[in-house]
């Protein structure tokens, strides 16, 4: 694999930035990355890389307030998310990459636009949300790495505890990291030449921005940076939709 310098160079700010923005605001750093990676990168070789990371990160944060975690929703939703991660890996090894990008630009201006036009409910939602809202996220995890607002949609309105509901959705997160890492490897989607070079050679990056982040946590105003974040997604949403439509 043969990257210009100046391609390796914007990959590695991208992957500072979405990593900083995680430590800053708490959003998804595939959720922010993926949209300017994929402008850069195949997305079969965007996703594994970041996955990589999104584990690393789950292991320096560590699984931690275990015994905060809701393991009634828990087991709830992994079978779900489980098998929405089967049906995910199986369209990212088919569909072609064109219709893959397309879909993420929708997804990324539909998250955005909820986000900003819909107000949260906040009355509970019966279990049986699980099955759906489980399987999509699983789905949109394997192709994207992005199914960590579709579990909080569901686990916002079944948690009340805020500790309890962050708890669950860190272990639910790293966990699906965990299946998708084994589903990518049974898909031989770590076999590209020159992938576990380029995971290496992002890696600092993505460290950096997970440091910087957290440093600037406390002094920076995190709504102006989801802001940021907001206008970021829509025209990465718009632009792939654009060029893919």
């Amino acid at each position: 694999m043969n990257l210009p310098v100046e391609t390796l160079a914007a990959v590695g700010l991208v992957v500072v930035f979405a990593y900083t923005v995680v430590g800053l605001t708490g959003f998804g750093a595939s959720m922010v990355a993926m949209p300017m990676l994929v402008q850069l990168l195949p997305l079969r070789l965007a996703l594994p890389m970041m996955l990589v990371y999104d584990l690393v990160g789950g292991i320096a944060i560590g699984v931690r307030n275990r015994k905060s975690v809701d393991r009634g929703e828990l087991l709830r939703l992994v079978p779900f998310m489980l098998t929405g991660i089967v049906l995910g890996v199986t369209l990212l090894v088919k569909a072609p990459e064109r219709a893959l990008l397309l879909l993420l630009g929708l997804f990324v201006l539909a998250f955005a636009g909820w986000s900003l036009l819909v107000r949260p409910g906040r009355s509970r939602i019966a279990p049986a949300w699980a099955a759906p809202l489980g399987t999509v996220g699983g789905v949109f995890s394997a192709l994207f790495g992005t199914g960590g607002p579709i579990y909080t949609i569901y686990l916002a309105r079944r948690i009340e505890d805020k500790s309890r509901l962050r708890a669950t959705i860190s272990l639910l997160l790293f966990m699906s990291a965990l299946a998708r890492l084994a589903s990518f490897v049974a898909a031989s989607l770590f076999s590209p030449p020159g992938l576990p070079l380029l995971i290496a050679t992002m890696l600092p990056c993505a460290l950096a921005g997970m440091y910087l982040g957290t440093h600037l946590h406390h002094r920076l105003p995190a709504h102006r940076i989801v802001q940021a974040v907001w206008v970021i997604l829509i025209v990465g949403g718009a632009t792939l939709v654009l060029r893919n439509v």
